[in-house]
């Protein structure tokens, strides 16, 4: 949108100094007004159909397919899922439909390793297991290791963790590759049995308390390096771990490599002022409008967030595969956090190509500025706010 747009604070629930940041964007507010009637969304786990008019009348509701995205419905936004059996059971769970749509641009195939650099708190990360299957592996990072954890609980509930490890990890320098069997060291008669990964359990173990342990006497000490090695706290069976050693997991490798073996597909949902995120902005409404200031309209926060952006992005595409494909998206509505952040990438990058989402088609969105992105917003598909942008790594 080129022109400004104006909306009468009177007549508008939020405050001056947010529809003055909606203006500066070239953002319609009316927007936040059509949020009130936009649906809730779930997916149903696959293999759950049958159950489907036992859930709907546990609910009260009649759930109605979305045509555009398999297995997902929709629902009055005032329905309630979290005390549900099916809910609880793992049969059903909540994830916005222009999320999905993020998910889904990836182009999953079987086999595929996948890797989703900020995973927490996990919805999307169901999804791309769900479509993988039984084959390839998923690999989930997320900077906040208590929100990581809830991802994790999630990967539990609905029984998918087995193709999946978690790392809490810094997206930005995250540079750890999927593990394949050629990789694999432990045939070396010199390796330490001890280091060799077995199932995944809860319960750590006594040498890893004392690593623990020892890692908070650093910090305390104040030696504590600001680059640590990625965490693991879990790991599915048939991962790409259990088997390995801690060599194979944590091993070092070049950009030839990474080019040949990395990851084939790569999702970037970024951090952002989540401003097109319309349930985050509504909370606002009980946090306090003062808080929205500071998270979201502050000048230098919004700066900080789009180097951040641009790192993840970067990151993300060096750990992909040549031909592989990475997607980038995030729940902010301007421009400086898609647009300008996928226009710099491109510049820096000769071996980046943004291709065309063939499956975006059919969905209910618009083009973005840029030719082959999308946006996602109330107005128009009757989601939350969503950009997405796909790219391919050429050869170099």
């Amino acid at each position: 949108m080129d022109g400004e747009v104006v909306a009468n604070p009177s007549k508008s629930p939020l405050p001056e100094a947010f529809l003055d940041f909606l203006n500066k964007n070239g953002l319609d507010p009316s927007i936040y007004v059509a949020s009130h009637s936009t649906p809730r969304y779930i997916r149903l786990k696959p293999g759950c159909q049958a159950q489907l008019p036992e859930i709907e009348a546990e609910i009260k509701c009649k759930l109605k397919e979305v045509c555009w995205l398999p297995d997902f419905y929709y629902l009055p936004p005032d329905v309630r899922i979290a005390s549900t059996k099916a809910y609880q059971e793992g049969k059903i769970y909540g994830i916005d439909a222009a999320s999905a749509a993020a998910v889904l641009a990836l182009g999953i195939s079987p086999g595929d390793h996948v890797l989703d650099l900020c995973a927490a708190p996990g919805a999307k990360l169901c999804m791309i297991l769900d479509l993988l299957g039984c084959s390839g592996s998923v690999t989930g990072v997320d900077v906040a290791r208590h929100r990581l954890a809830a991802s994790r609980t999630m990967l539990q509930k609905y029984a998918l963790g087995d193709r999946c490890r978690l790392f809490v990890a810094d997206g930005t320098t995250f540079s750890l590759i999927p593990l394949r069997e050629y990789h694999c060291s432990t045939g070396n008669a010199e390796v330490d049995n001890s280091e060799i990964y077995n199932q995944w359990t809860p319960r750590r173990s006594w040498k890893e308390r004392k690593r623990m342990a020892k890692a908070r006497e650093n910090i305390a000490s104040k030696m504590f390096s600001q680059i640590q090695d990625p965490e693991l706290i879990f790991y599915g069976c048939h991962s790409g771990v259990v088997g390995f050693t801690k060599h194979d997991v944590y091993r070092n490798v070049n950009d030839l490599e990474i080019s040949q073996f990395g990851y084939d597909k790569v999702l970037v949902d970024a951090e952002c002022t989540h401003d097109g995120s319309i349930k985050h902005i509504q909370k606002f409404e009980q946090w306090g409008w003062t808080t929205l200031s500071r998270r979201v309209l502050d000048a230098e926060r919004t700066d900080d967030v789009t180097v951040l952006q641009l790192k993840l992005l970067t990151n993300g595409f060096r750990l992909l595969k040549v031909g592989g494909c990475l997607v980038y998206s995030t729940c902010s509505l301007t421009v400086a956090q898609n647009e300008d952040v996928v226009e710099q990438f491109l510049s820096q990058h000769v071996s980046a190509e943004l291709v065309e989402i063939e499956a975006g088609k059919s969905w209910p969105c618009r083009q973005a500025r840029i030719p082959n992105t999308l946006r996602f917003d109330p107005l128009t598909s009757a989601t939350s706010g969503l950009f997405v942008a796909k790219f391919t790594k050429l050869a170099a």
